[in-house]
């Protein structure tokens, strides 16, 4: 069984969405003395603290300075060593069974994740995941970013700035509404994906890596520039690209723009985010597909009462793509396509241990019969890459390491259409799943 290109790229695509997200990590709490929610709302939702912290580099001022050694200043550790675990059990129930398999897909676990975070030496911190999955039942590399930081004043005033080194484009981010870290934070891993997603929407993660610098300027204003090399993990080195759908020629430079304001109960970031990747699928020569993925986000909180706060976020991705390899190979009608996505949520927090949330999302495109081809369960029986669909979410924390999630995804259109996507009679609504999942971090 053979496989064109661009299929090779929308599995890594599906693969990479389908891996569920990291989240608040104790180690940080350890280190600091602040408990979780100090950081985090709905973790790993960010609050104005955990924004500024993660900015500064996974650290505050003196915090690795706590333990010296010896007399020099040559080696500096902190108290606690910064390891965490993370564990997650989850159920799913789908609407209507996938072909020949049974309802009910437990995860036990579904996830075990080990977190190397903290502070490690004056100015440097990072966060590094190792994750287990249920679904291929064992341990790899996940959400990477370890960074520089400093601080100075440029004309009398503040700006920050560092290195930033991670493997997935916008895990670095400091807000939520970009992909790595965008809702739902938990969600099943056992659910049927859509044909179609943008690149920057996990297509890299986890396989590539990444350095680059950024700055905040008086607090307001943050830019960023990245670049990436593919490094496929797993794969033989040096590297040939044979089964990967993205091999990076030369570098796919990724950018970022913010600007964020606060005023009375209120905050609100509004920003900008992007990747340009020109890749060869397959190999590492010859015709190149070519992505430009642009995007605007925005981020708004307000407090409500004294435990209170409402919080929204919404993306819009547009991908521009000339698929000329794809095309050569077979494995598109036409070179030129574009989707859009967008994706909006709110949520509302109560005394730090209840959350409701509801979710709408949207992709669409030109159709193509051969990039978007028919397949039972997963492919688009019209070409058609447009699916639309929504979550609603309720999360109790008894205590602030663990978290009880139900959450139901549902889809209007789903791969093109709302009744027979498939060409074997699967409904967009057959999709739908309950997803119950119990979230445990030490």
């Amino acid at each position: 069984m053979s496989f064109h290109p661009r299929m090779i790229a929308i599995i890594t695509v599906m693969l990479g969405l389908s891996l569920t997200k990291a989240y608040a990590v104790p180690s940080f709490a350890r280190q600091t003395g602040f408990t979780c929610n100090v950081c985090h709302r709905n973790p790993p939702e960010l609050t104005a603290f955990g924004r500024e912290f993660k900015l500064k580099g996974y650290g505050l001022p003196g915090m690795a300075l706590s333990d010296k050694i010896g007399d020099t200043k040559d080696l500096q550790l902190t108290k606690n060593i910064p390891l965490s675990v993370m564990v997650l059990l989850s159920n799913t129930s789908f609407q209507a069974n996938q072909p020949s398999t049974q309802n009910n897909a437990a995860g036990f676990p579904q996830q075990l994740s080990v977190f190397l975070a903290g502070s490690f030496a004056p100015h440097f911190g990072g966060f590094a995941q190792v994750t287990y999955t249920h679904a291929d039942d064992h341990f790899g590399m996940d959400n990477t970013d370890l960074r520089f930081a400093n601080h100075t004043k440029l004309g009398g005033t503040d700006v920050d700035y560092g290195i930033t080194i991670n493997n997935n484009p916008t895990v670095q981010d400091l807000w939520n509404s970009s992909p790595a870290w965008g809702f739902p934070w938990i969600s099943t891993a056992s659910g049927v994906g859509p044909v179609a997603s943008p690149v920057i929407n996990g297509g890299l993660a986890q396989d590539v890596a990444g350095a680059g610098g950024y700055a905040m300027w008086n607090n307001h204003l943050y830019t960023e520039a990245t670049v990436y090399r593919s490094e496929h993990a797993g794969s033989s080195t040096p590297i040939s690209g044979s089964g990967s759908g993205f091999n990076i020629s030369g570098v796919a430079p990724y950018w970022r723009a913010a600007w964020q304001q606060s005023w009375k109960n209120n905050y609100l970031m509004v920003g900008t985010y992007g990747l340009y990747v020109n890749s060869f699928p397959g190999t590492i020569s010859g015709p190149s597909d070519r992505y430009v993925d642009s995007a605007f986000d925005f981020q708004f909180q307000r407090q409500a009462g004294e435990d209170g706060e409402f919080d929204a976020h919404g993306t819009y991705i547009h991908e521009k793509s000339n698929l000329g390899a794809t095309f050569q190979a077979g494995g598109a009608a036409a070179t030129s396509h574009h989707l859009d996505t967008f994706k909006a949520d709110l949520l509302y927090h109560w005394s730090s241990r209840y959350s409701v949330a509801s979710q709408f999302f949207s992709t669409g495109g030109p159709g193509d019969s051969v990039l978007y081809a028919g397949a039972p369960l997963t492919g688009s029986n019209n070409g058609s890459p447009g699916t639309n669909g929504y979550i609603a979410q309720f999360a109790y924390w008894p205590t602030q390491n663990i978290n009880l999630n139900v959450n139901y995804a549902g889809y209007t259109k789903f791969n093109g259409a709302s009744k027979n996507y498939d060409g074997a009679d699967r409904s967009a609504s057959d999709n739908n799943t309950v997803y119950v999942g119990l979230w445990l971090s030490f």
